[in-house]
C-alpha cells in the first residue's frame, strides 16, 4: 500500500502575493490597464500636489480677520471665524449646550442599542427614544428650557435633523408600500404601485415645492405648519418612495421555499412577513438602503430653496458678508469634507452590517 509523506506548506513567493501581485492583477494587467494606470497617475499628479500647496502649505490657520489671509493659499480664518454658523446656523449661543448634548445622546443611545437592545421591543424604545428626547431638547419649551423656533436651527445641525429624520420616518412607510405593492388585493396593490412611480417620476426640489406651497393649502383656515415640518413632511414621503422599492427587490431575492417554509408552520401572513420573509429581504438589501441613504444626506441641500438654511447655506450666506468676500471656495471645501466624513461613515457602517449579518455558509 502507498505511502503519502506530508510536506509543510511554503509561503507563496513574494513576486505572487501581497501589493507586487496586487498591481499586476489590478492595475498592469494589460496594456490598456498600463495606459489607463499611467494616465491616472499623472491626473492624480496635477490635482494632489498645487492642491496640498494650497491647503496647508501655503495656507492661513492664525488670525480674527481677513488681513491674516495671504494670497495664494487657502483662508481657513474664514472657516475658524464662521465655525459656530456652520455647525448651529443662527441657534441662540446660550443654548449651544442643547445641540451639544444632543450629540452626545447620539453615542449614549448608540450604545445602548448596541449592547442593550437584545429584545425587539428594546430595540424599538432605543430607537424611536432618541429622535423624540433631541426634539424637545433642541425645540426646547418644555421643562424650564428656552423654546427656540426652526427658522433659528441652521448648518450641520438642520442637515442632520433633515436627513435623520427622513430615514428613519421613511423606513416602515417604505416596509408598507413595499408590502401594498406585493399584495394580493387589487386596490391596495394599485394604490400603492401609484404612489411610489409617481413619487418617484418627481423631483426632490418639486416635492418640497409642493410640500412648502400646496400643501398648506388643504389645511383649514387659520392651520398653518411650520415650514420645517412641511419639508420634513415631503421629503419622508418621497425617500418612502425609494425604500419601498429597495425592499421590494429584496422581497423578490428572497427563494420560493422560504414562504414555503413559513406556510408549512402554519404562520398567519403577517407572522411570515415579520419574522421570517422580512428580516432576510432587510439583510439582503443592507447596500440599497444604505445607498438610498447617502442619496438623501445629500441632497437636504435642496431644503435652501425654500428657505431652510443648511450646512451649504450657511456657505453662501457667510460667503456674501462683506468683511469676508471672495472666501467661498474654503466654505465649499470644508462643507465636501463634512459630506464626505458622513457619507463614508455609512458606506462603512453598511460594509459592518453585511458582515455581521452574512449567513452564508463558507
Amino acid at each position: 500500500m502507498a505511502t503519502y509523506e506530508m510536506k509543510e506548506a511554503k509561503p507563496a513567493p513574494k513576486n505572487l502575493s501581497g501589493p507586487i501581485r496586487w498591481i499586476k492583477e489590478n492595475l498592469l494587467a494589460t496594456p490598456l490597464d498600463i495606459i489607463l494606470t499611467v494616465l491616472g497617475i499623472a491626473v492624480l499628479l496635477m490635482i494632489i500636489p498645487p492642491f496640498v500647496q494650497w491647503a496647508i502649505i501655503d495656507a492661513n490657520f492664525v488670525g480674527t480677520t481677513r488681513e491674516a489671509c495671504t494670497d495664494g493659499g487657502a483662508c481657513w480664518v474664514f472657516i475658524k471665524e464662521k465655525i459656530t454658523l456652520f455647525i448651529y446656523g443662527f441657534y441662540p449661543e446660550s443654548e449651544y449646550w442643547r445641540i451639544n448634548l444632543s450629540f452626545v445622546l447620539f453615542f449614549v443611545f448608540g450604545a445602548l442599542f448596541k449592547f442593550y437592545g437584545q429584545s425587539f421591543i428594546t430595540k424599538i424604545a432605543v430607537f424611536a427614544g432618541y429622535p423624540v428626547l433631541v426634539y424637545f431638547l433642541v425645540s426646547g419649551g418644555y421643562f424650564g428650557l428656552e423654546a427656540v423656533s426652526t427658522d433659528k436651527w441652521g448648518g450641520l445641525t438642520l442637515t442632520l435633523i433633515v436627513a435623520a429624520v427622513g430615514i428613519v420616518a421613511a423606513f416602515p412607510i417604505g416596509i408598507v408600500l413595499a408590502f401594498g405593492r406585493q399584495s394580493e388585493l387589487p386596490i391596495i396593490r394599485n394604490l400603492s404601485v401609484i404612489y411610489i412611480e409617481f413619487i418617484r417620476g418627481v423631483p426632490l426640489i418639486t416635492i418640497l415645492f409642493m410640500a412648502s406651497v400646496i400643501l398648506p393649502l388643504f389645511f383649514p383656515e387659520g392651520m398653518t405648519f411650520d415650514k420645517l415640518l412641511r419639508a420634513l413632511i415631503g421629503i419622508t414621503l418621497f425617500q418612502a418612495a425609494y425604500i419601498a422599492e429597495v425592499i421590494r427587490g429584496g422581497l423578490q431575492a428572497i427563494p420560493k421555499g422560504q414562504y414555503e417554509a413559513a406556510d408549512s408552520l402554519g404562520l398567519s401572513y403577517w407572522q411570515k412577513m415579520l419574522l421570517v420573509i422580512l428580516p432576510q429581504a432587510l439583510k439582503v438589501s443592507i447596500p440599497n438602503l444604505v445607498g438610498a441613504s447617502i442619496s438623501l444626506f445629500k441632497d437636504t441641500t435642496l431644503v435652501l430653496i425654500i428657505g431652510l438654511f443648511d450646512l451649504l447655506a450657511m456657505v453662501h450666506l457667510t460667503g456674501s458678508d462683506a468683511a469676508w468676500l471672495g472666501y467661498e471656495t474654503e466654505g465649499y471645501v470644508f462643507v465636501t469634507f463634512i459630506f464626505w466624513i458622513f457619507c463614508y461613515s455609512l458606506s462603512k457602517y453598511s460594509n459592518i452590517l453585511e458582515q455581521r449579518y452574512n449567513t452564508d455558509h463558507r
